[in-house]
């Protein structure tokens, strides 16, 4: 059993056992698996404080094709998300990005595009921009959507909950990169309507609602 390194974000953790963790990560190579991390509940672990949720670490990992669950070996860390953790609104989008790609990603299947979006969106929060939360999230909704295929035409969509000015914004974000977005001053409100339009169609299309939007929609 060779151990294999890949580029990686960790979505989420469960406990097991008395010192273990549940995985669930995605890979740039593999796309997403599930391991066990022996020991890494205890103070010395040799994977420290690479396996918090959304960290990119480069990370070593043993593979049965008979098992499930992989063997998770160690890990390095690449980027940590520690300094978002200040604010209570960036800590809850963190928490809402990692649940809506642990729910939207298939098992084993290599999604570069949706790597990259981690990566961008991730990217334009630690900027610490005023509303690069809810632009962030905004975005990552948007595209997560448009990635799992079934992004209908906004610019026509006969649902009128949808303002014309957010269908504007989803327009340029389908157009743009998130760091060359038009200049807006985002809120909470920014494009409100458009989130709950999304997040509707993605738990729609898993078919279970989704925990972090009411946390969202508290803040």
């Amino acid at each position: 059993m060779s151990a294999r390194v890949s580029e990686t974000y960790v979505l989420r953790t469960y406990p097991f056992r008395e010192s273990d963790l549940i995985v669930s990560f995605f890979t740039r190579d593999q796309g997403k698996l599930r391991g066990v991390a022996r020991r890494a509940r205890k103070l010395k672990s040799s994977f420290g404080s690479g396996l918090e949720r959304l960290s990119l670490v480069n990370l070593s990992y043993s593979q049965k094709e008979t098992r499930e669950l992989v063997n998770l070996n160690s890990c390095d860390l690449v980027q940590s998300q520690f300094d978002l953790l200040n604010s209570f609104e960036a800590s809850v989008a963190l928490d809402y990005v990692a649940e809506v790609s642990e729910q939207m990603l298939p098992p084993h299947e290599p999604n570069e595009r949706f790597f990259r979006l981690l990566g961008a969106v991730l990217g334009h929060m630690h900027e610490h921009a005023p509303g690069c939360i809810w632009a962030a999230i905004t975005y990552f909704s948007l595209w997560a959507t448009r990635l799992s295929g079934f992004l209908p035409d906004l610019a026509s969509h006969p649902d009128k909950g949808l303002s014309n000015s957010s269908r504007e914004i989803a327009g340029a974000m389908l157009r743009t990169h998130i760091e060359d977005l038009p200049a807006l001053a985002w809120h909470k409100d920014t494009a409100l309507d458009l989130r709950r339009f999304l997040i509707r169609q993605m738990e729609e299309h898993v078919e279970r609602r989704f925990q972090t939007p009411a946390l969202l929609e508290g803040l």
